[in-house]
This record gives C-alpha cells, sequence and structure tokens, in this order.
C-alpha cells in the first residue's frame, strides 16, 4: 500500500497544481473514438527533447518523495512499496548504465513500449511519458515482451515483477507483469501512447495492438489494460510526474488528469468479441527433405479473418495471411503434426484446425541436410530487423518484402534476401551459389562468404538481385556457412540475415526442441540454460554466425547452464546429448 506521506503530498499538491492548466481540455467534448481524437489534437504538438534530455527529465519526475522519501530515483522495476527497496540509484551521471550484470549495477531508461514497435524514430523515442527509468538488468529480462499477467513466472526481479507465459486470451508468448503498485501507472502510459500517436499507431506491429488507429489494442489486452487502470487509481506520484513531464515537454498525459476519459474512450466504441471459425480441410500437399507445403479453406469471421498461425508439433512456427504456406527447416525422414489457429483484427482466435501428419523425405545418400536459420520469427529488438517496417524517402518496405537498403538517420541497414543452393550443400567439394537483392547506398564494396569462420568468396553489392557462384569449397563434415559485409565501417549497420548450420547430427538424429530452453532470449549477454531432464549428460556449445565457437561446456546432473559476458551478436546455441543434438538461435543485445 502506499505510505502516508504520499497522501499528504496529494492533498498539499492538489491545493497548488495537481490538474491541468485551466482550458487545456476545452475542446475534449466528444465520446468514444472522437473523444480520443480530440485529445490527440491537444497533446500532439508538445516540444521534443533530445533521448539524452530523458535524464535531465528524470531530475524531476522520477524522483522517490513518495516511499524511502529519500531523494533516489524511482523505479517501477525495483521500488518496494512496502518496505526497503533491494536497492536504490542517485541521479548522478556515474550510476546510469555502461555494463553490468546483476541487478542494482546501474539504471537506464525503459521503453514501456518497445522501441522495435516504432522503429525508435522521432519523437516517440524520447518521449517521457511512456519512458521511465529502470534497473538495466531488469530492464533487459522485460525486453520488448507485452505487460500482462504472469501465472507461473521463469523469472522474478528483486521486487516481485515476473517474468512468463501469458494467461492473456490469444496470446501464449512470455510476457512481463510488474507489481501491483505500479500497474494502473503502466497502463495509463499505454493509453496514452495509443492517443498520442493516434496518426501512426495502426502501422505498428505489436503483439498488444490490433493495427487499428480507434481501439489500437486487441480486445483482451485492452481488458487487462483497463483492469490494471480500476485496480490501481491515479497516485500523487503520477500527478507529479505529469507535471514534470509537462514543464519539459509542454504536453500531458490526459488519462492522470481525468482517469474517466478511458472509459470514456475504450467503453464506448464497438468491440469485438466474436472469434473466427476454425480453418477447414488442411492438407500437407507436398514434402521434401526439410519442408512441407500446406493448404487449407479460409475461416470465416464476422468482421473478418486477418490471418492463420501455422503450429508445428504444437509450437506456434509462423503466421500467414494466404491460404498456403511452405513450412521449413525441418528434419529429413521424420513425421510432423500440423494445425492451424485463424485470428481477426482484435486477435480473436479461433478454435485449432483439424490436425494433419506429413512426413519429410528421405535425403540422397552420403548428404548432409542442412538446417536453414528461420528468421520470420525473429523477435524485433535493436540487433534485428527482420520483422519491422522502415519509412524512408517516402518508401515503405518490410522484411517480407523486397529486403532492401536504405538509409536511415545517416546510416545504412544493410538486410539481404538470399537463397544457396548445390545439392543442400551436400558433403564433398561444391560450388555454392548465393542470389541476393540490394540497393546499397553506402560505399560500393562487397559480401564476404564464410565456412566456418574462414572466408572463401566475396558476393559483390548490387542495384538488382544477383546471383554469384564461388567455386571449388570444401563442405565436407560439419560446416557454418555465413555471409558478413563492412561491420567495421563508421556510421554503417550491417545485419546478417543468410547463415547456414550444415551438420551431420543435425539430421534424422536430432533432439528435440523441446528439450532445452534458453532465458532470456533476446538477452543482454548473461544467458541460462534449462535442461528438459537434470540427470542426463549435456554438452552446450555456442557459436557466432562466422562459425566460431566462443563457449563450448560439459553439464553432468544439473538442471540449467550459465553462460556469462557474451559479446553482442547472434548466436547458435547447440546442446548434444547421448550423440543427439539440436540448436537454438540466441541473441545478444
Amino acid at each position: 500500500m502506499k505510505q502516508i506521506y504520499s497522501l499528504l503530498f496529494l492533498v498539499l499538491f492538489s491545493a497548488s497544481f495537481a490538474q491541468a492548466p485551466a482550458g487545456y481540455y476545452s475542446t475534449a467534448t466528444g465520446t468514444g473514438y472522437t473523444l480520443k481524437t480530440q485529445l490527440y489534437n491537444i497533446i500532439k504538438d508538445h516540444t521534443v527533447i533530445d533521448y539524452a534530455g530523458l535524464y535531465v527529465t528524470y531530475q524531476t519526475s522520477d524522483i522517490d518523495n513518495f516511499f524511502e522519501n529519500d531523494g533516489s530515483v524511482l523505479d517501477m522495476y525495483s521500488e518496494n512499496p512496502a518496505g526497503t527497496d533491494p536497492y536504490n540509484y542517485n541521479i548522478a551521471a556515474t550510476q546510469r548504465c555502461g555494463n553490468y550484470t546483476n541487478e542494482g549495477d546501474c539504471y537506464n531508461r525503459e521503453h514501456i513500449i518497445p522501441q522495435s514497435v516504432f522503429n525508435e524514430v522521432s519523437p516517440m523515442v524520447s518521449d517521457a511519458h511512456f519512458i521511465t527509468p529502470t534497473d538495466g538488468k531488469v530492464n533487459g529480462i522485460r525486453s520488448n515482451y507485452p505487460h500482462s499477467v504472469v501465472v507461473t513466472p521463469s523469472q522474478t526481479t528483486l521486487n516481485g515483477s515476473k517474468l512468463g507465459t501469458s494467461t492473456t486470451a490469444g496470446y501464449s508468448g512470455l510476457v512481463f507483469e510488474p507489481i501491483d503498485e505500479f500497474k494502473g501507472d503502466i497502463a495509463r502510459m499505454y493509453f496514452y501512447f495509443a492517443t498520442r500517436y493516434e496518426n501512426t499507431v495502426a502501422g505498428y506491429n505489436y503483439a498488444m495492438f490490433n493495427n487499428t488507429s480507434n481501439q489500437v489494442f486487441t480486445t483482451a489486452f485492452l481488458n487487462q489494460l483497463l483492469a490494471w487502470h480500476n485496480q490501481d487509481p491515479v497516485s500523487a506520484r503520477e500527478i507529479a510526474r505529469n507535471n514534470a513531464i509537462y514543464a519539459r515537454q509542454n504536453n500531458r498525459n490526459p488519462f492522470i488528469d481525468n482517469p474517466n476519459y478511458v472509459t470514456e474512450i475504450w467503453k464506448s466504441g464497438t468491440v469485438d468479441t466474436e472469434a473466427p471459425t476454425a480453418p477447414t480441410n488442411l492438407v500437407v500437399t507436398e514434402t521434401t527433405t526439410n519442408s512441407a507445403t500446406l493448404t487449407w479453406t479460409a475461416a470465416t469471421d464476422n468482421v473478418g479473418v486477418t490471418g492463420y498461425d501455422v503450429y508445428v508439433n504444437g509450437t506456434l512456427k509462423t503466421s500467414v495471411t494466404s491460404l498456403t504456406t511452405t513450412i521449413t527447416g525441418l528434419a529429413a525422414e521424420t513425421t510432423y503434426t500440423f494445425y492451424l489457429i485463424a485470428r481477426d483484427a482484435d486477435r480473436n482466435s479461433s478454435v485449432a484446425s483439424a490436425s494433419v501428419n506429413g512426413t519429410t523425405k528421405a535425403p540422397a545418400a552420403g548428404t548432409t541436410t542442412c538446417a536453414s536459420e528461420n528468421f520470420e520469427n525473429m523477435p524485433a529488438n535493436a540487433t534485428s530487423y527482420a520483422v519491422r517496417t522502415w519509412t524512408n524517402g517516402g518508401i515503405t518496405w518490410t522484411a517480407t518484402d523486397a529486403r532492401t537498403d536504405q538509409a536511415l538517420d545517416s546510416r545504412a541497414i544493410t538486410i539481404r534476401n538470399g537463397s544457396l543452393t548445390s545439392s543442400s550443400v551436400a558433403n564433398g567439394i561444391k560450388d555454392l551459389t548465393v542470389t541476393t537483392q540490394l540497393v546499397f547506398t553506402g560505399t560500393a564494396g562487397t559480401f564476404k562468404l564464410n565456412v566456418n569462420g574462414t572466408e572463401v568468396g566475396t558476393i559483390p553489392y548490387s542495384t538488382t538481385s544477383t546471383t554469384t557462384t564461388i567455386s571449388g569449397i570444401d563442405v565436407t563434415g560439419d560446416v557454418v556457412i555465413s555471409i558478413t559485409g563492412n561491420s567495421t565501417t563508421s556510421n554503417r549497420v550491417r545485419f546478417d540475415d543468410l547463415s547456414w548450420s550444415c551438420n551431420t547430427v543435425l539430421a534424422v538424429d536430432e533432439l528435440e526442441k523441446e528439450s532445452f530452453a534458453i532465458y532470456p532470449n533476446p538477452s543482454n549477454g548473461t544467458v541460462k540454460i534449462n535442461f528438459e531432464n537434470a540427470n542426463d549428460k549435456h554438452d552446450v556449445a555456442i557459436f557466432s554466425v562466422l562459425g566460431q565457437k566462443v563457449f563450448e561446456k560439459e553439464y553432468n546432473n544439473t538442471a540449467a547452464a550459465a553462460v556469462n559476458n557474451l559479446q553482442k551478436g547472434i548466436y547458435l546455441v547447440k546442446v548434444t546429448k547421448e550423440g543427439k543434438s539440436t540448436t537454438k538461435k540466441l541473441i545478444v543485445n
């Protein structure tokens, strides 16, 4: 519960300037989504503070004058409202994050709506109304996961915030749950974002959003935010924070000034709660050694079906909008079970379709099956652009389109769409053919083709799709093939989305993917690998995308492995047990 001096502060504060200036909301006269647009017009034209300026704002907006009342930084993810905080930070620059390993090492800035949702553009990237000071370690644990309720946490912070599987209808991924004291604060930050960025929010791809500019949130997540808003009313701390940010940005969070705006907007609109029907006639029409093609008959919905989630052996593999898809990266001579779930714009989900089985074909004698990286499910964060939408120079494109380069904030973002062919990269001396599609705006140069970390050839940058064949490459045995380029050039960001793990133990003799789990992923350099069976021996090896082994250790009769101090990048984590192996991708921010 809140401390008594918080209540006294509220009384004293109300006497002076606890609400908006007179007339600030005079044009907010409507109801429903009309009211939301009116509020947008009131708060949209604010002063834009640069990203570094957030720390200046925090000197007045996020100081603990309410709990310990000690002038420390008020962090919602470390504050203990009923007792002593597990750690504290002063506002000095020396407490800000560089490197960190544990909670309490340093603090940085947490975007309640992740930066990856809006592609890190201004003014969202520095809008203090939804960006708060946060412990660096906890910021990494929360990552870009939605906020919702957790039943069984996989991680718990020192103040009781939790990371774990979602209980929100229609979303089965990981979510982050703050402590009760700050659930309303966070909900009102979401409502602010939905209103202030009404003109762009429909284009943001995020699990909590339904790609509309009116309701903004899926029905299930909206109901959760409404519950938090009602359970945790506006506090003195929020009022003071709102006023401090207003002094800097010259705009306010209307849902702190008038909490009734929340229900006037989101309870007055039309909410779709009807789920689509299940897809029918699911059929496996074709298989190869590492893929299966599925087709089905469309589901129906009272408003409209927006997509289909495709499950393989009970795990979400991909999401599509068409009535057919090809699932890749499968093991040869293996039977898989497939089913679909249809969803609509409000993320209402159908029951599962009837399941069908499909068996992949056997590879030709003497070949090694290569498992291509699956980038469709790569999370959106600072090191991954695979699921982002970028707009630049009047051009809007996504990873599912041509994947071209565009200059963005004076940086050349290299994202490549490629394919590699040569008899499934069977063992032996091979000619490797690489097809890329590029529009590169930086200095001309080349990509490098690497086998087990050694450069074996180059591929030129081009403004059109190009095919390059590099002859006489030895791909005998276990190999990792990757493509890199110009990552060390100043003011340039290079993202490699083309790599293969060609490993003899990854074909038929493969461990189940569920045999181990990595937390957190993405990570800030420290990860925990949990094993399904603690009584077995596990060999853990971690490879960079260049094929370089950066970690290897054997674990006996233990439930988990800890790996620390990994550098920023993309890795393959390989776990071997009784001669069988499987790999998973790890991203370190």
